[in-house]
């Protein structure tokens, strides 16, 4: 089978893929990073990947003055991928832009730093491959408005909002990361000027429940993988249309 490529948009320096990188190398799926904070280009078209991870924005938003800069132009990205059928995975901020390209609105919402738990909708949902009940832990500004195609998959335990829901027949948004590390969101709240007040008490439940994260992934990442078909073999046509981008590590 040949491999599959992922483009990776990272929006600051603390949030990446975590634990969901050995998933995709286990699988054979490679992926590249691209860095517009620190200066990489960005594609202007969908054309050179196979898929499309969009991470968090850390205190960056979707609305007003906390609007993450070239928000527009991601969404036009992310809008092409979803034009040409290729999948797309979102959190956080990226969950926003999703939306946005999906047809959806975002919202005004304060910055939040949450830990704890999300449900399913559905038992055959990711083809039954996701757990009952899930971690779930948000560090984002601003809140998605879905478009009414959309569907959402699990909602988070305590406010009922959507906490990963689908777009189209292959693409996933998640408000919360999958891949989550408790240093991840350490580090998020150092760089982050604006973050969350008093963020200690909740990310002692992000070390508590960061065991658990890491076993439901292993079963979520098998409804990841089969929603968005990244296993799937080429046939011929999209053989002569790829184009193979090499591994770029954290």
């Amino acid at each position: 089978m040949d491999m599959r490529t992922l483009l990776v948009i990272q929006h600051t320096e603390s949030e990446f893929l975590g634990l969901m990188e050995d998933h995709l190398e286990g699988r054979g799926i490679a992926f590249r990073y691209v860095r517009p904070f620190a200066g990489s280009d960005m594609p202007g078209t969908a054309a050179l990947a196979d898929g499309l991870i969009l991470l968090g924005g850390g205190t960056w938003g979707s609305t007003g003055a906390h609007a993450m800069p070239g928000l527009d132009r991601e969404v036009r990205l992310t809008r092409d991928f979803l034009n040409r059928g290729k999948p797309v995975v979102a959190i956080g901020l990226g969950a926003q832009i999703l939306c946005l390209a999906a047809g959806g609105e975002t919202e005004p919402a304060p910055m939040r730093f949450t830990a704890g738990h999300c449900h399913r909708l559905d038992a055959e949902a990711m083809n039954g491959h996701m757990p009952e009940r899930m971690p779930h832990a948000v560090f984002m500004r601003d809140r998605c408005r879905l478009p009414d195609d959309a569907f959402v998959l699990a909602e988070d335990d305590n406010g009922g909002d959507p906490a990963i829901f689908r777009v189209g027949d292959n693409s996933l948004g998640f408000t919360g990361h999958p891949g989550f590390k408790a240093a991840m969101f350490e580090d998020l709240i150092l760089e982050c000027e604006d973050g969350p007040d008093d963020p200690l008490p909740v990310l002692e439940q992000v070390r508590a429940m960061q065991h658990d994260g890491a076993a439901v992934l292993s079963q979520l990442m098998v409804g990841i993988i089969q929603v968005t078909g990244l296993m799937r073999p080429y046939d011929e046509k999209e053989k002569k249309r790829r184009t193979v981008i090499p591994i770029q590590r954290r």
